[in-house]
């Protein structure tokens, strides 16, 4: 920490100013967690809050580009003085809202070698010379959500159907152990049918999976109209495991507009990131949308490297925590879905199992191998890159406070998430008769 006299001036050192460039820096001042950089090479510094406001991403992940400060996960962009000066999803037109403007600190200044922060006002106009034993504070963990949040050991979730195991991964006469809920479960293939050890209120199999519910279900299960279809091939990625809870990640998989700056492959440019405008339709236990956007695709007549076509876009959800995606081609007829399982193993672990049906359309052949192979690999690729985002987001769950985050249009599917995960959280109460 720096010397008693340094803090009491209001200037904290953060960082050798030879330490900053053009990288983030994350750094820590009274407490509080900030990055330093700079925004041209060999400019001066500024300093910007820990995390974007919108999905409450680190900005120590963010880029500079243009001038401007980044973020990674949805490319908002944010000038020296804090101000947002672009939100991709809304358009050049677009306007962001005043929330979007970060809550800067007091000063920063370069001086005596070092980087040094005021957070709040201070009545000394500049940071004192350093002494011998001056040294930056670690930076702090970056600020947690302050309303309630939704995590894998939530005990609404006791009263849902959660995927456990891929069917092909319990064979007859074995047995399997799987973590669910923060709990260790024994499944097991016997003659008479699936068992579970502790008991639970059900086992089944459904969808080409092992589900497990351990109280009463209270979910509605989601349809999938392909499942079957002779139209189509079906084809399991390995599953995957994410390092945070299901929630975020269910909130990832929805989110329309990361893709330009998540997905570069497939998720066309950032320069066409704007998202039209699109409503939510509630259903039974969950929602649907559906709108149109640039995807790649093998059934594109150049390939995986001709530009993006626009395919229609139908997200379907059910609480808690299953997902699907269809995209339909209007030229072709071909048909892509993706389905999304998740299973809440622990507080900071996640199973994530996807399923792909593929189509080339009516009247066509079945896709070829190399075009699923091809498909799956895209999709494998989607997945790594999403979950890397998941490392950065806050690991204690989806923030169901609205006011813990900024929404704007593109993120109604997301708002939806929110209240649907709300709405079921409030299930326990009313199962054991509170008010």
């Amino acid at each position: 920490m720096a010397a008693s006299g340094e803090t009491a001036t209001g200037w904290f050192p953060v960082a050798r100013a030879a330490d900053v460039g053009t990288t983030p820096v994350p750094v820590g001042a009274g407490g509080r967690a900030y990055v330093v950089v700079r925004l041209r090479p060999g400019g001066e510094v500024s300093a910007f809050p820990a995390r974007c406001p919108h999905r409450l991403v680190p900005l120590a992940a963010a880029t500079v580009t243009g001038g401007r400060l980044q973020c990674p996960y949805h490319g908002w962009r944010f000038d020296g003085e804090g101000r947002c000066a672009s939100i991709p999803s809304l358009g050049d037109d677009g306007t962001p809202p005043p929330r979007a403007d970060l809550a800067m600190p007091w000063a920063v200044d370069e001086r005596h070698g070092w980087i040094w922060l005021a957070p709040d006002r201070t009545a000394v106009a500049t940071p004192p010379r350093p002494s011998a034993g001056t040294a930056a504070e670690p930076a702090p963990p970056p600020p947690q959500p302050r309303g309630p949040v939704f995590g894998n050991l939530e005990p609404a979730l006791e009263h849902a159907w959660h995927p456990v195991a891929l069917s092909g991964e319990l064979r007859a006469g074995g047995w399997l152990q799987v973590r669910l809920l923060g709990r260790t479960w024994l499944l097991r293939r016997t003659a008479e049918g699936l068992q579970a050890e502790p008991p639970a209120f059900g086992v089944r199999e459904r969808l080409g999976v092992i589900w497990l519910a351990p109280a009463e279900p209270q979910d509605v299960p989601l349809d999938v109209p392909e499942d079957g279809d002779r139209r189509f091939v079906s084809t399991w990625l390995p599953p995957a495991r994410s390092p945070g809870p299901a929630g975020p990640l269910a909130d990832t998989f929805l989110d329309v507009a990361h893709a330009p700056f998540v997905h570069s492959r497939i998720g066309g440019r950032p320069d066409d990131a704007e998202v039209p405008p699109f409503e939510v339709t509630p259903e039974d236990g969950g929602f649907r949308a559906a709108l149109e956007r640039p995807y790649e695709t093998p059934h594109h007549p150049d390939g995986i490297d001709g530009p993006p076509v626009r395919r229609r876009a139908t997200y379907t959800y059910r609480a808690p925590f299953q997902l699907r995606l269809r995209l339909d081609s209007p030229a072709t007829g071909a048909v892509t879905t993706v389905l999304c399982l998740l299973q809440p193993e622990d507080a900071d672990s996640t199973r994530v199992y996807t399923r792909m049906l593929l189509s080339a359309g009516p009247g066509a052949r079945l896709p070829w191998p190399d075009d699923v192979a091809r498909e799956v690999a895209i999709q494998r690729h989607v997945l790594a890159e999403d979950l890397a985002v998941q490392a950065l987001l806050p690991d204690t769950g989806l923030p169901l406070d609205l006011r813990d985050e900024l929404h704007v249009r593109s993120d109604r599917l997301g708002v939806a998430l929110r209240q649907a995960l709300g709405d079921f959280a409030a299930t326990l109460p009313r199962l054991r008769g509170v008010a």
